[in-house]
């Protein structure tokens, strides 16, 4: 094995500003871990893209290797858990935030990161999933615990051309929901009825004309991609006992709310926190996911190379992305 290997790296500069080039870095940039994984596959999230410009509330210091999500092959294991050339999953935890991520050839982490390969889905398969499709799996499976069922009514997804809400509209609809998607990217109906999108709204319509204390119930249930305003308006919209599963915030970190849909309907507000999700549960994910992944449309999910990065972080900052941007490191 060679001294070095290639990798997405973003370096700060001295005026304080950022850049990032594919270049060779050595194996010491990797952390002192048990795993050593030769990663085949990563996939971009908004995560990244805030690293990789350099958000110091995502990774504190630089030079670094983005990338939450990395699925690939294992090289070494040090406290024998997996054995080289098991196939397997890392997504969340640290990864992409403070230790080196899927960006790069290697990545080198604690064994309890590590998930392995699901049979059914390869590797590929795996980062069209990534992070966002665990994070719209995590928001189902909450969903059903609060027993919201096929048969309770509409569930609405926001964002829903996005990373997490193409993936959610896809993983409802094929567990038998009738899904409603929201979005400001009206020319994108064709891909979210492929998704399996039973209507599709333009976001405006989801605030009332007349705000009220509590509107009428439409929605058995919710997966908010986005946050802010719009959670706002979703939350007295909500039928009774209704749900809403909460991931983003891409319209703003502040909610404003009353109590009243709360003590008067029942509704339940749940927070997703795809990164650190004990282990147990994280393998009962992905054997959700190990049932449903298959089939994500073609149309939805596109596959680059490290010297693309730059341009598909800047769509996602941009709001641009459409469906899931896969990341192929060459063999």
């Amino acid at each position: 094995m060679n001294n070095t290997f290639k990798a997405y790296q973003v370096e700060e500069n001295e005026d304080g500003s950022f850049s990032s080039e594919v270049k060779q870095v050595p194996f010491s940039v990797l952390p002192d871990n048990e795993v050593l994984i030769k990663v085949h596959f990563s996939s971009l999230n908004y995560k990244d893209a805030l690293s990789a410009t350099g958000n110091k509330g995502v990774t504190k210091s630089y030079p670094f290797i983005p990338g939450i999500d990395a699925s690939g092959e294992v090289i070494e294991d040090k406290c024998n858990t997996f054995t080289k050339g098991d196939k397997v999953i890392v997504t969340g935890y640290d990864l992409g935030m403070n230790t080196s991520g899927g960006f790069g050839e290697f990545i080198k982490v604690p064994a309890g990161w590590v998930v392995p390969l699901p049979e059914k889905i390869s590797m590929l398969q795996a980062m069209i999933v990534g992070t966002a499709g665990y994070t719209a799996a995590y928001g189902v499976t909450r969903l059903k615990r609060e027993l919201v069922t096929p048969q309770s009514g509409e569930v609405v997804v926001t964002g829903a051309t996005g990373g997490v809400g193409s993936m959610a509209v896809f993983l409802l609809s094929k567990l038998g929901y009738s899904v409603t998607a929201a979005t400001g990217k009206m020319d994108q109906k064709q891909l979210l009825e492929k998704l399996g999108a039973n209507k599709i709204i333009h976001r405006n319509e989801l605030y009332p004309e007349k705000k009220a204390l509590l509107n009428s119930g439409i929605y058995s249930a919710a997966i908010d991609t986005v946050g802010g305003k719009m959670l706002e308006a979703l939350i007295p919209q909500m039928q009774q006992d209704g749900a809403i599963a909460c991931c983003g915030n891409i319209l703003g970190h502040e909610l404003h709310t009353n109590i009243y849909p709360f003590i008067l309907r029942g509704v339940s507000l749940l927070g997703i926190d795809s990164g650190i999700t004990k282990m147990p549960f994280r393998l009962k994910i992905w054997e959700l996911l190990n049932e449903v992944a298959n089939g994500f449309p073609k149309e939805a999910y596109k596959i680059v190379h490290p010297e693309q990065l730059r341009v598909e972080i800047g769509k996602i900052l941009k709001g641009n992305q459409i469906g899931r941007v896969v990341l192929k490191h060459s063999a």
